[in-house]
């Protein structure tokens, strides 16, 4: 277990500031390539929109962050540390030297997907980055979109802009980390 959480939590691979990526970002360097009747298929990290038709025409599952996935990663680190407790710890990030208990390497990750909807000093948020200059004015500025999926390198958000069945889940993690009074920008 704690191999695959190595990889999953190196910002070379799949830990973006926004989340878990679907796609490991190595791949964007060195692109896995897959022969079928005999004609050479390659998949490459592509952290927003798919530039390629290949498997099921725009398939954008290359390397965006999806909140279903999270999420669910984020439920099973909360498992996970009910079983092992406090003393099973991991490095988080990678190669950051500080190592967490699975519950504190969950939280990490909440605060990751919450803050796409944190404004940054400027006063704007991630997930607006692909909606300008939809979101210009000041009264659009106030509204915040639940995207379909968000851009695994600087958090945009992509796709349907009102996804509120899925990343509305965000309300629950801010419910949870506010319970735990670990919400950081």
């Amino acid at each position: 277990m704690k191999c695959l959480l190595r990889r999953m939590l190196d910002p070379n691979e799949f830990l973006s500031d926004y989340g878990v990526r679907s796609l490991s970002k190595l791949h964007q360097a060195h692109p896995y390539s897959i022969t079928i009747r005999g004609e050479e298929k390659i998949v490459s990290y592509e952290p927003a929109e798919s530039q390629t038709g290949i498997f099921g025409g725009n398939s954008n599952w290359r390397g965006p962050v999806w909140f279903p996935i999270n999420y669910l990663l984020i439920e099973s680190l909360q498992q996970f540390h009910h079983y092992y407790g406090d003393d099973f710890k991991v490095e988080c990030p990678t190669g950051s030297g500080q190592f967490m208990h699975l519950k504190e390497v969950a939280n990490e990750l909440s605060n990751r997907l919450i803050k796409i909807w944190l404004r940054d000093d400027k006063g704007d948020c991630a997930f607006a980055r692909a909606s300008q200059p939809g979101l210009n004015n000041s009264q659009d500025r106030h509204r915040y979109l639940f995207h379909e999926y968000f851009h695994g390198d600087i958090g945009a958000g992509l796709g349907a802009s009102h996804q509120t069945g899925w990343t509305g889940l965000v309300a629950k993690l801010i419910q949870q980390q506010g319970e735990f009074g670990t919400i950081q920008r």
